[in-house]
């Protein structure tokens, strides 16, 4: 898989999380490698959600793409 293809996916992905939150922006989704935690942290504040859903949501998001573990 090249860069472009995921940028991509990614794209596809948090398209998906802004589907299901509309209140997201794309600034709460702006993923920095290796700090996981404060995008979860940034969306339950956002959205008001437990822990739970927020990594259930977005493990279906990123399954498709073998994005998250």
């Amino acid at each position: 898989m090249n860069m472009i293809e995921i940028n991509a996916d990614w794209n596809i992905a948090i398209g998906k999380l802004q589907q299901k939150w509309t209140q997201l922006t794309d600034a709460d989704l702006c993923y920095v490698e290796g700090r996981g935690l404060e995008l979860f942290s940034r969306i339950q504040e956002r959205t008001g959600q437990s822990r739970e859903a927020i990594e259930k949501a977005t493990q279906e998001a990123f399954s498709r793409f073998n994005l998250v573990g």
